[in-house]
């Protein structure tokens, strides 16, 4: 069957939540602007899993207008339901939308939720902007691993020397994977302090994390 922008406006006016899941992922078919019109009534929709599948789609076809996205997105960012959150967190770091850079970041204070925090530093990581640098200093205390993880990668794609300390204070994280994505992370930053750091890690107790960092010298 052919997929059209009509049989898929016929999937997303179903009564049938299912039917209007497949239509939101049938508008990968459809050329981006046609897309782009359609993907915004099944973002309101009254079933969850639709919403975040909708909000989910943005990330690839938000940029047909940036301006438009953003305010939909920020909307997002308030749905009941925290996955939707979360989707509309990697749709606005996917799409490098700074100017919700303090809307992200009180988000992460309001939320319980980890694998939301996760999400939003995830997205701050994806904008490179040094505003995010309070924050991270933040989530990487964190009690859960992959939210400290994603900050040390995070840090390290900002390229900033000032992420130098920050990083320093996790050369010593009892996780040997975290201690190996910190001298990646010293080394893509680079100069004479994360070199400093990278000689201690070179004697890391875990072969891989020593390996890593002596690649770097």
């Amino acid at each position: 069957m052919t997929i059209t922008p009509e049989s898929v406006s016929a999937l997303l006016s179903s009564e049938s939540h299912g039917d209007r899941i497949r239509g939101v992922n049938q508008l990968r078919e459809l050329d981006k602007p046609i897309a782009y019109e359609l993907v915004q009534a099944p973002i309101q929709d009254r079933n969850t899993r639709v919403r975040y599948a909708a909000v989910s789609l943005m990330d690839t076809i938000g940029d047909v207008d940036l301006v438009k996205s953003l305010a939909i997105l920020r909307n997002c960012l308030q749905d009941a339901e925290y996955d939707v959150k979360a989707a509309a967190a990697d749709a606005l770091g996917g799409l490098k939308l700074k100017e919700s850079l303090p809307d992200l970041i009180a988000l992460y204070h309001e939320t319980e939720e980890w694998l939301l925090k996760l999400s939003i530093v995830a997205a701050l990581g994806s904008m490179q902007d040094q505003r995010a640098m309070p924050l991270f200093a933040e989530s990487l205390e964190s009690s859960v691993e992959l939210i400290r993880m994603t900050t040390v990668q995070a840090i390290g794609d900002m390229s900033d020397p000032a992420g130098v300390d920050l990083l320093a204070k996790v050369i010593a994280e009892p996780d040997a994977q975290i201690r190996f994505r910190v001298a990646e992370a010293l080394g893509k930053i680079g100069g004479g302090p994360a070199q400093e750091l990278l000689k201690q890690m070179a004697n890391d107790t875990d072969p891989q994390v020593a390996e890593q960092a002596q690649a770097f010298l």
